[in-house]
């Protein structure tokens, strides 16, 4: 996010300023979806696709059945449990202390000394109340951030309180969070730019989440897929809400039908053989988040690959303006209404 592709996207997602989100720049890509023809409105981890495997006896050993076996071989209430236990779990998650409704800041930091504390001059702005009025300095030298507290601010790292020290950014494993009281904080890299990721575990958005309404399960939005493979590596332009365009690793195309017509979606690549997919469809900005939704998938088998539109989620940015999520690519907007997966949040956030 690397703990999944889906969390490296969301923590890649890469012209804020003021500790802002433009949120414009969110309009503007949905306006370009609506240009294209869709409408528009007006985080925590989630579970891969998990399709129930049936299993054979081979030589001896046992193996996993085809996909197109193993929802052959899955019962209408065994699904459903499957579903009601994914949806568990990935409420849960949103309702995690360190989720993404905890976020209630993003900063992009300047080359040089950049303030922070919750007096509204700073550079980096914490929660009113819960921190001291000037906490300490975030120093950037290039690619580079120290952090210097200032005495008695009561910062701490995980290796104890805090006066100086480099701070790792999020692209290479564990970034370095630095916490006071319910806040914690971390520097996110995105391009050439940093910028610190403000979070508080007691932030109003989490106290008032009611969770998120989803269509019935339809087990017919649980498809065998085909898995095309592109014949050499390559990467697709992926934009994110702020406009900002990463090229991503897609190992092929994802190819269904439904409805007596063919549809294709192109994967990214999750990192450990199963599948992401980022998509729009004829829902978008009506009932479901006017930027998208998210998709993951178990690996390919054998050419296949189950695709279970009820387990579309929300990505981040229909929780928080502090998000900089991923926008599903032009070839990736259906032109089929999917009622499976999550509905959007509230108003969609933004």
């Amino acid at each position: 996010m690397r703990t999944s592709k889906l969390d490296q996207l969301k923590n890649q997602h890469r012209k804020a300023r003021g500790g802002r989100i433009a949120t414009a720049a969110l309009a503007a890509a949905c306006a370009a979806l609506a240009a294209s023809g869709w409408a528009t409105a007006g985080t925590a981890g989630t579970a891969g696709t998990a399709a129930a495997a049936g299993t054979a006896a081979a030589a001896g050993n046992t193996v996993p059945a085809s996909p197109a076996a193993a929802l052959a071989a899955t019962s209408p209430e065994a699904y459903r449990r499957e579903i009601d236990s994914w949806r568990a779990t990935r409420d849960s998650n949103l309702r995690n202390p360190n989720g993404w409704l905890t976020l209630v800041g993003l900063f992009w930091l300047d080359e040089g000394d950049n303030r922070f504390g919750s007096d509204r001059g700073n550079r980096v702005v914490l929660p009113a109340g819960k921190a001291p009025a000037f906490a300490g300095t975030l120093v950037r030298h290039g690619a580079a951030v120290t952090v210097r507290a200032e005495p008695g601010s009561g910062l701490v790292s995980d290796a104890g309180p805090v006066t100086e020290m480099s701070m790792a950014p999020d692209v290479k494993g564990k970034p370095t969070v630095l916490r006071l009281g319910s806040i914690s904080f971390f520097v996110i890299k995105r391009g050439d730019r940093l910028g610190v990721r403000v979070k508080d575990s007691q932030s109003p958005a989490l106290a008032a989440f009611h969770g998120v309404e989803s269509y019935p399960a339809d087990a017919g939005w649980r498809v065998v897929a085909r898995f095309e493979p592109h014949q050499r590596p390559m990467s697709i332009p992926i934009t994110n809400v702020l406009g900002m365009t990463d090229q991503e690793p897609s190992p092929g195309v994802v190819v269904f039908e439904h409805g007596g017509k063919t549809y294709r979606l192109d994967a990214l690549d999750n990192g450990d053989g199963s599948l992401e997919l980022l998509f729009a469809d004829a829902t978008t900005g009506r009932e479901t988040y006017g930027a998208g939704r998210f998709l993951d998938t178990d690996p390919p088998r054998d050419g296949k690959v189950v695709v279970d539109f009820n387990k579309a989620y929300n990505p981040p940015c229909a929780f928080t303006t502090f998000a900089t999520c991923p926008l599903p690519p032009r070839q990736n907007r259906l032109a089929v209404a999917v009622t499976a997966g999550e509905k959007k949040y509230g108003e969609g956030h933004h």
